[in-house]
């Protein structure tokens, strides 16, 4: 795999976004580095450099927010977000380098709408608890799409506000689930021959950024207005997923 310095323009910036998001909110937007790498290579070297840069900055985070999650929300992610990693690569195996890059961009492209919608009321939150039943379905997508280009964040998002948690346990919740789901990840990505020798080089040269990313984002989870940073989220997904899916189709 060519370290070069195109490579680096494109992962630092996409990596030290997604270390801020999962250190401080919530993970939404951390799968942005997925599709923002696909632009300059292979999707599926892509979803398999950031994962385990995504376990370092679970590593990284998980001591701040330790035992501050609702675990019963959590485990009700991660009891159903398991089969869907499982789900996640049966279908990885019958689809193409673009096939991929069109299921990510449409994902971006989605999670972008399921945001604007929810902001204007458009999708209904439940006052009520939500069921366990509920949460295991959410997962299963979520352990899905986060296997598929570790966009696992829209779908526990749908169940995580349906739940009507503060901010803190919010974002405790979403470090203990995708600490789990991506572990089962990586077992799956040997399994399925994803991890490569080039791979975890690549890897390894971005941790850094990471756990940078990450400890801005603990720091700003506490000091800094989601407002401005999830509206160029939005900008940018939007951006990459429409360029993904052109390249894919044409």
């Amino acid at each position: 795999m060519d370290l070069s310095l195109t490579f680096f323009l494109f992962a630092v910036p996409a990596v030290l976004f997604a270390g801020i998001s999962k250190g401080g909110f919530g993970s939404g937007a951390a799968f942005a580095a997925a599709p923002f790498l696909a632009l300059v290579m292979d999707p599926l070297t892509a979803v398999a450099v950031m994962l385990p840069v995504l376990m370092v900055i679970d590593a990284t985070v998980m001591r701040p927010y330790w035992r501050k999650w609702s675990w019963p929300h959590a485990r009700a992610l991660i009891i159903g977000g398991l089969p869907g990693v499982i789900i996640g690569a049966v279908a990885l195996s019958f689809v193409s380098a673009d096939g991929v890059r069109f299921m990510i961009g449409l994902i971006a492209l989605g999670f972008v709408a399921f945001q604007l919608a929810s902001q204007r009321g458009l999708i209904p939150i439940s006052q009520r608890r939500p069921s366990d039943l509920n949460g295991g379905f959410w997962g299963m997508i979520a352990g899905f799409t986060s296997f598929i280009s570790h966009a696992g964040g829209p779908p526990a998002a749908i169940y995580l506000l349906s739940a009507r948690l503060d901010k803190l346990a919010y974002q405790a919740t979403t470090v203990i689930v995708f600490s789990v789901i991506n572990a089962a990840k990586l077992l799956a990505y040997l399994q399925i021959g994803l991890m490569r020798e080039g791979t975890w080089l690549a890897s390894l040269s971005l941790a850094p950024v990471g756990i940078a990313g990450a400890l801005i984002g603990v720091w700003a989870h506490m000091k800094i207005p989601e407002k401005l940073f999830f509206q160029l989220t939005y900008l940018f997904l939007t951006l990459t997923g429409a360029k993904l899916i052109f390249d894919a189709i044409t």
